[in-house]
């Protein structure tokens, strides 16, 4: 299936996205991990799913070859509210009334924001290993937001580790991986913005974007929580607390799986994805 790679001028900032497939929209929100593009974390699935879906995997600002604010905004709250902007302008501009959402990790917590806001915007949710739950900050993400105090090809590798079980179960070595990433990472501008979405002290970048509680329990979507029972980058505790409190939610656990489901466990992620929107699960 071919997949589009295109810049699209919708707001403020130009957008670049990966889109392929055609039928309901679904809308792929990565996470923030250093030198992350909307390809690496999605490619495999825009191109399995785009037999029966249009699948759009938007990079938001201040990451890869989407736009920059220049000054950028500093701390993470403000970026949330750049995102939200950038997404509803981007559905606008593409003129899509309304679409599925599946973020991984801090793309889950722009998801959640995203219905809470626009409710009457987005259908089904799949939230992937997302912390939008109060967490003490684990030493991988820290190290992980804060990986420009040593931006290093070793120590890059190094967090790509922690975010699979079996690295093995992933193409191409992690350290080639790494290399990869490093060179999209250390572009100024991504270098810019990322030190501004993640400053110290980065339990805040997690405390500052928490929907209330009470927000969370009048979210009538069907959600989807997916999780690596093994992830130490966010841990399995985030899902369990938020299906606790989203009315519709379910979640399903990947054993001997990190932070990288969509990767580690790429077909079950495929037939959980298709089947919970298609509405047998």
């Amino acid at each position: 299936m071919e997949v589009t790679d295109l810049i699209v001028e919708a707001g403020k900032l130009p957008t670049h996205l990966y889109r392929a497939g055609h039928g309901e929209s679904i809308i792929f929100l990565h996470g923030s991990g250093p030198g992350v593009t909307a390809w690496a974390n999605w490619r495999f699935t825009l191109t399995a799913l785009a037999d029966q879906y249009d699948c759009i995997a938007p990079e938001l600002w201040g990451f890869a070859r989407s736009g920059h604010p220049d000054p950028p905004p500093v701390g993470a709250r403000a970026w949330l509210d750049l995102w939200i902007e950038q997404i509803i302008g981007l559905m606008n501009h593409l003129e899509i009334e309304r679409a599925h959402l599946v973020g991984n990790s801090r793309g889950g917590i722009v998801a959640l924001h995203l219905i809470h806001r626009h409710g009457e915007r987005f259908g089904k949710v799949v939230l992937m290993g997302t912390g939008a739950a109060p967490y003490r900050i684990t030493r991988q993400l820290e190290m992980a937001w804060g990986f420009y105090d040593n931006p290093t090809a070793e120590r890059l590798a190094e967090i790509m580790r922690w975010f699979v079980y079996d690295p093995a179960t992933i193409e191409g070595d992690l350290e080639a991986i790494a290399r990869d990433r490093l060179q999209a990472a250390l572009d100024p501008a991504v270098r810019r913005s990322y030190e501004a979405m993640f400053p110290p002290p980065r339990q805040r970048n997690i405390d500052d974007v928490l929907l209330p509680e009470q927000a969370l329990r009048t979210i009538e979507h069907p959600v989807l929580l997916v999780h690596g029972r093994d992830d130490v980058v966010v841990p399995l505790e985030t899902s369990l607390w938020l299906l606790q409190r989203l009315p519709r939610a379910q979640l399903h656990v990947f054993s001997r799986c990190g932070h990288w489901v969509q990767m580690e466990k790429r077909e079950q992620f495929l037939w959980l994805l298709r089947s919970f929107m298609n509405g047998s699960i």
